[in-house]
């Protein structure tokens, strides 16, 4: 994988436990190589460095992390049954509620709010052992695609400092990036897990929607109908095993699946009879010409794995952002802080408060009807996937822009919606509940991560995975960093 001048010139990989990924990281505790102590140490002290660098930490946990690493560290030595991610370091998006932990979720309404009950992901985390060590930045109550609010100020990328790291799960993909711990949990309500991710160069999944309780969370939530949690990791396999803990039933939540535990194989394997249909504008949107060079090139990877490529696409309403998404989209953030008055808003975001007021404007009528539309996009992936059994997008129009802007209002000469405009293929899936996952494929002329997005039908989070492993090892991404990863002060130990 090179950028898109055909450079290959990146640093090396960091020497840092916390740049390990969750399956070296248990490998090594398997082999005695080192401790959880060791890993969260190394960890925390990535954190500080990239948090110095990029903003990406809103309330560390690190106290608590060394408590419980020693906790394990004493356990594993006794041979005591351990949990699948026992010692493995994790952060936790600020939407997501971690008892006694602020949450501020971006917004100067919650500077004074401490849940007193973990969402649902949490608990589940914490059942397998891992290591929460801090809470990740976001916007204000996720509404955009950057992480930059006023409670937290600005988050940057760490490919460079002075781009966006994407958002609203923008901590959260940036810490990832930079080896702060192998695996981040983040939340999507128009593409808040993908878009940081493609930004940074990490692999994310949005899951189905239901399939990973979002329980108890913010109440009323932003995004109410839209919203998914999910992982951000460097590797499919660690996606892969954070999944599969964090799904599950919970009553607390209206939406939630009552599927059974589920297993997912990322071992790669060839591609044969995978029917895979690939556009590169969905028929309307504006695309970078970076963008479009990189996806042509993971066709062409895919291809290579044998998968069946041919061009295709739902057939989606050019005027679905306007038409569909927004009056859902901003009724719903409006509905999130109902009761509040423009003067109790004072301190946010003046792009926000314009989501908010243009969703007070919405009718009953307008959001109905908004809802039927949504239901022929659902039936237009329905007839889709009737023809293929995936579907290949870039995961967003552009690279990363300017640190502490909405978004760009131009691609390759066409004006577009700033606010989400150059994410036109990010939303759609939300509309539909569909799961999607983004990974690297490439880098453009300044050398940021460009994104491929891989969508299945509801439930078949599985060819999503058996997608996405094949690419990674034609194309293992993992392997690039970001000269901001390297650290001095990480520990030089034998990769496993």
């Amino acid at each position: 994988m090179t950028d898109g001048s055909g450079r290959t010139a990146f640093p090396p990989a960091p020497t840092g436990l916390g740049a390990l990924s969750a399956t070296e990281i248990m490998a090594g505790y398997r082999r005695r190589a080192f401790t959880p102590c060791d890993v969260v140490d190394d960890t925390i002290a990535a954190l500080e460095k990239t948090d110095a660098a990029c903003n990406a930490v809103v309330t560390p946990m690190y106290e608590q992390a060394r408590a419980d690493a020693d906790r394990l560290t004493k356990e594993m030595r006794a041979g005591e049954a351990m949990g699948p991610l026992a010692g493995v370091p994790v952060t936790i998006k600020d939407l997501v509620f971690v008892a006694g932990v602020p949450a501020y979720g971006g917004s100067p309404l919650n500077k004074a709010f401490v849940p007193e009950v973990d969402a649902a992901v949490v608990s589940a985390l914490k059942a397998s052992g891992a290591i929460i060590t801090c809470k990740t930045t976001t916007c204000e109550s996720g509404y955009k695609l950057t992480a930059d609010s006023p409670v937290t100020g600005t988050t940057r990328n760490p490919w460079n400092p002075g781009r966006t790291s994407g958002g609203s799960s923008g901590g959260a993909a940036a810490g990832v990036a930079a080896g702060c711990g192998p695996i981040a949990i983040g939340t999507d309500g128009v593409g808040s897990i993908r878009v940081p991710s493609s930004f940074c160069g990490v692999f994310g999944l949005k899951p189905t929607f239901g399939l990973v309780p979002r329980s108890p969370g913010f109440s009323p939530p932003s995004w109410a109908s839209l919203a998914h949690t999910g992982p951000i990791a460097r590797t499919v396999a660690d996606a892969a095993l954070a999944l599969e803990i964090i799904a599950g039933y919970d009553l607390r939540d209206p939406a939630s699946l009552p599927v059974s535990p589920r297993r997912f194989d990322t071992n790669p394997a060839p591609l044969n009879g995978i029917r895979i249909g690939a556009s590169a504008d969905l028929g309307y949107a504006a695309v970078s010409p970076d963008v479009r060079a990189a996806f042509a090139k993971a066709l062409a990877i895919l291809e290579s794995c044998g998968a069946q490529v041919s061009i295709d696409d739902p057939g989606l309403d050019p005027g679905i952002l306007e038409h569909t998404l927004k009056p859902i989209a901003f009724t719903e953030q409006a509905a999130a802080v109902a009761g509040k008055t423009m003067a109790d808003l004072a301190d946010s975001e003046a792009d926000y408060r314009d989501v908010i007021n243009a969703g007070r404007h919405y009718s009953g009528t307008d959001y109905i009807e908004a809802g039927y539309r949504r239901g022929q996009a659902r039936n237009a992936f329905l007839k889709l996937f009737e023809r293929v059994d995936a579907l290949v997008t870039p995961t967003v129009a552009v690279t990363a822009f300017e640190a502490g802007q909405l978004g760009v209002d131009r691609i390759d000469g066409s004006k577009i919606d700033p606010h989400l405009g150059w994410s036109p293929f990010t939303w759609p899936i939300n509309l539909a509940g569909l799961p999607a996952a983004t990974l690297p494929c490439g880098f453009d002329r300044d050398g940021l991560p460009i994104g491929l997005q891989i969508i299945a039908p509801w439930l078949d989070e599985p060819t999503i995975f058996r997608i996405a492993a094949a690419f990674e090892q034609g194309q293992p991404w993992a392997k690039f960093w970001p000269s901001l990863a390297l650290r001095e002060e990480g520990r030089a130990r034998a990769r496993v």
